[in-house]
Parts: structure tokens; sequence; C-alpha cells
């Protein structure tokens, strides 16, 4: 097998776990193959300049990544390269100058590390381009659709978890109802997975429709089985009783979802009369260290994908199915999306508990 130049980048929201893919890919590449990996800087915003924005990775500078957050080559979700803003405000398709990019580093394949709207975006350059791309998902929100782990999701539920353990004490001390707000874009599966370990008394997700009227039921029917306070996880996605959004917006004009906990925590009150409070987990489930899960999944997808190179099988993404890495073409990875499945395991197993849904 000849000698190779690959390039390696990590696209959309950060996570943790990339930096241990890194360094698998790194292992794998020039540990096995004696190939040569580049990290290509803040995405494909590294491949726009001339000259591109890269490092050389070598086993000696990765080996600490394992238990690193982030990611060491920085990444971006602003800015879609086909319609890039410019300094005047206007928008230009930069397409062409990341293709260019690929070409000036040497680059025989590149890996790309990120969530189903990246890949989209890869693989159309990609295609575009003629470039070879092989591809590693990763996302907090775990809404692949043919993955059951993507980078990330491990951990962020893990820090929403322990939340709920730290809630628990705090809201049987006041007698209080305890709402965390988390993450999870579109898809509840944070809060689910999340909720189930934690203990919480309610969980609402975007996929089930839920009633102000019946949470404050369920905050009755613990209070005639002696217990003073209610735990309530919500992803915050989650649509008020009406259907609508609840988002904030913030100084360039910018809208993304913010608030759906406050929203509950006024109706609770006013239904109730319970004591209310609201923690919002925000970015902190996105940072920090990788939980072991995350690293092996992260290092299993690295080699995996390199191995994809090897075998010189493009267009595809590293999946984990059935216990073991597999790989599927870009486009059916992309082609579903993997929401919670309202008569799937976790939400039988979350009612079997007594814990509200809704409906």
């Amino acid at each position: 097998m000849g000698q190779k130049r690959i390039g390696i980048l990590t696209s959309g929201g950060d996570c943790a776990g990339l930096n241990a893919a890194i360094r698998a890919v790194v292992c794998r590449a020039v540990g096995t193959y004696d190939w040569e990996v580049l990290g290509i800087r803040q995405a494909t915003q590294g491949l726009m300049h001339s000259p591109p924005q890269a490092i050389r990775l070598e086993l000696e500078n990765v080996d600490s990544l394992r238990v690193a957050g982030g990611t060491m080559l920085g990444t971006t979700n602003q800015g879609d390269p086909f319609a890039f803003p410019m300094s005047d405000g206007t928008r230009c398709d930069r397409s062409e100058d990341i293709i260019a990019g690929y070409h000036q580093l040497g680059l025989d394949a590149i890996i790309g590390i990120g969530g189903d709207g990246s890949m989209a975006i890869l693989r159309r350059i990609a295609e575009q381009g003629k470039l070879n791309l092989v591809a590693i998902p990763k996302t907090i929100d775990n809404d692949v659709g043919v993955t059951e782990h993507s980078i990330g999701f491990d951990t962020a539920v893990n820090t929403a978890t322990e939340a709920l353990d730290r809630l628990h004490f705090t809201a049987a001390s006041h007698s209080r109802v305890m709402i965390l707000e988390v993450m999870g874009r579109d898809a509840g599966h944070i809060a689910i997975t999340a909720g189930i370990a934690g203990g919480a008394d309610v969980i609402l997700i975007p996929e089930i429709s839920y009633t102000i009227a019946n949470i404050c039921h369920k905050i009755k029917e613990r209070q005639e089985q002696g217990k003073n306070y209610l735990l309530v996880i919500v992803s915050e996605a989650v649509r008020t009783e009406a259907g609508d959004p609840v988002v904030i917006t913030n100084r360039l004009g910018q809208c993304r979802y913010g608030g759906i906990g406050d929203y509950l925590a006024d109706r609770i009150c006013a239904c109730s009369g319970a004591e209310t409070r609201v923690t919002v987990l925000g970015h902190v489930q996105r940072g920090g260290t990788p939980s072991p899960l995350d690293r092996l999944v992260a290092s299993a997808f690295g080699v995996a994908a390199v191995d994809l190179i090897a075998e010189e099988k493009y267009d595809h993404m590293v999946t984990w199915q059935n216990r073991q890495v597999v790989s599927v073409p870009i486009p059916e990875a992309i082609a579903q999306y993997q929401a919670v499945d309202p008569s799937g395991t976790l939400v039988k197993t979350a009612r079997g508990l007594g814990i509200y849904l809704g409906d």
C-alpha cells in the first residue's frame, strides 16, 4: 500500500470525544500505515485560506488527547460554505475554495467528523470536487439515523444525570419543583435517557405532547404519597401547550431554543402553587472530560475510518450497530433523522417507572 496524506476536520458544535477520535485516526494512520495526517483548523474554513490552515499530526502530540474535551482543531457551526457571509454583508459560494484547499494540501482523502448537517455539506463539496471523503458521526443529540452511538452523547447524558442527582437533595430540602432544561436540538434523547437514569418524575420531550394540568396532577399525586418535591427534565425544543417554539434572540438577531424551563415554571407555579426553580444546563453538556464510552466509541470510529480509506471505500460513514462498527453510505446515514420513538423501549421504561411523559 502506497504512502497517503489524509486530512481530518471537526465540524459543527463541539462535544466530548472529538479529540479521542483525532488521536485514534493518527494512531492508526501513522502507526499502522505510515501515512501523513494533517489536521484542518476550524472545519472547512481552514481550507478556504490560502495557504490552508493545517497542522501535521504526529503520534507524540496526540497521545494525551483521549481525555481532553472539545477539539484541538477548532470547529464552527456558522457560515454555510455555499452561502458564506462576507465582510461586506454579502454571501458568496466558497465551495470551490475548499476544494482548492484540499488539492493544495495534496490530500488523498479527508475524514470529516460532524453531525448530519455537517455531513450533508461535506458530501456535497466532496461530490462537487470529486474528493475522497469518509465521515464519523458526532452529536450530543444522538439523532443520526443509522448509528446507535454518536460521539458526545454519552458524556452529555452523564452530565445531565449528575445534575438531576444533585437537584434531588435541594428539591427535597425546600419542597420545591426543580426543572432541568437540557439540550437536544429537535430530539429528546438526552432528556429521556438522563431522566430515567436520574430519577426524574416528569420527562418532557419534543416527540410527545403534554399538559400543564397533568404535570400539576403529578405533583398532587406525589404529595398524597408523602413526597414533597418533584423533578422535571425538559428538552430545549419542547414547545408550549399551544405548539409554539420557545426561543431567545441574541444580539446578532439569531434565534435559538431557550426558555422552555421558565415557561413551565411560571405555569406550574400558577397551577399548583408549588415553589419552582429552573436550572438551564446549557453548554456544560458539551464540555469536560469525555466519558469512557465516548472515548471507546470515538477510538473505534477513528480506527475504522482510516481502514475505510485503506480500502478506498469512500463516501461512507462509520456507525455503531449491534455492538460493532460497520460502515454505510453517507446518503443513507443522513437520510433518516432519529427522534425518540414514542412507542420505543425508553418510553415504555419511563412509563413503567411511573414517570409522566405526556399524552
